[in-house]
């Protein structure tokens, strides 16, 4: 008798609440320390891309629209998902070789952190960012934070977990829908996240994971007429240059490069500052009458 075959894992994308494999039928091996294939991700296309889009922009009515304390609940729910299956996440994060185990357990509680902190934002932001304006004349001018929209998010290869984690955490906070952008040395990462949010209470289609070369991926996000902004990390000089390129015919399309290596990713007071949040939203001032 012949020795059994390792049936090795294939994650799918996660596109409105749903896990397709990839339009294009490509996938791409993930490998161990030694070389041998552990798993296979798919490998995203531009019909893939599209599909997420607008996924990400019929979600965005229900989670633009929901209020700050259920979209805080939302998040710690989701901090809570990543504490129960933390040992799961140690071991995704070792097999893939980026770090040893204590490192891992390191980025697995920072992640469950940098949530709850980011679930403690959602009701405090317009108290942060808001004002109330003095102006000359009997007016009452309040400027208040709003979310952006639809937003493209660049993840870095590392640290898989939390760069992820801070990226779509920040995202959510204030009410914008994501389409999430992960690189193949993350992507067994991604698949996992993928499937905690597909049984979480995040609203199907808030949240769209495409996992591939993000090479391919940036010209048809940075130029598509309903991303509404692009948040990025670990990008080199041509790629930032290959996304403003790709933005360039709107100015709906900010592009927010994070200039954060590994060690920002774990300080609090860079990777889940309010003042990284105000990138992320837009601004309203509300003019009103007042009486004499």
């Amino acid at each position: 008798m012949t020795d059994r075959l390792d049936v090795v894992k294939t994650g799918k994308l996660f596109i409105g609440g749903a896990s397709p494999r990839s339009e294009s039928g490509r996938t791409l091996p993930i490998t161990d320390k030694g070389g041998r294939v552990i798993a296979r991700v798919s490998h995203a296309s531009r019909k893939d891309a599209r599909d997420a889009v607008q996924a990400a922009r019929k979600a965005l009515p229900s989670w633009r629209g929901a209020s700050a304390y259920l979209r805080g609940q939302v998040l710690y729910r989701w901090a809570e998902m990543l504490e129960s299956r933390s040992v799961e996440l140690i071991d995704m994060l070792q097999d893939t070789g980026q770090v040893r185990v204590a490192q891992a357990r390191k980025e697995v509680e920072a992640s469950v952190d940098r949530l709850i902190s980011f679930a403690g934002w959602c009701d405090k932001l317009d108290q942060i960012l808001g004002c109330r304006n003095a102006v000359a004349g009997p007016y009452h001018n309040h400027t208040m934070p709003e979310p952006r929209g639809v937003m493209a998010v660049i993840a870095p290869p590392a640290p898989a977990l939390l760069g992820i984690v801070t990226l779509v955490g920040a995202a959510l906070v204030p009410g914008n829908t994501i389409v999430l952008c992960v690189p193949t040395q993350a992507a067994l990462i991604a698949v996992g996240l993928g499937e905690m949010l597909g049984v979480s209470d995040v609203p199907a289609g808030a949240v769209n994971i495409l996992t591939g070369p993000v090479d391919e991926l940036l010209e048809p996000l940075g130029s598509h007429g309903d991303v509404h902004g692009v948040l990025g990390a670990g990008l080199g000089k041509l790629q930032r240059s290959n996304l403003r390129h790709a933005a360039a015919d709107s100015i709906l399309r900010p592009i927010v490069c994070l200039d954060f290596d590994e060690a920002a990713f774990f300080d609090d007071q860079q990777a889940s500052s309010p003042w990284l949040l105000e990138r992320l939203v837009d601004f309203k001032t509300l003019w009103h009458p007042a009486a004499i």
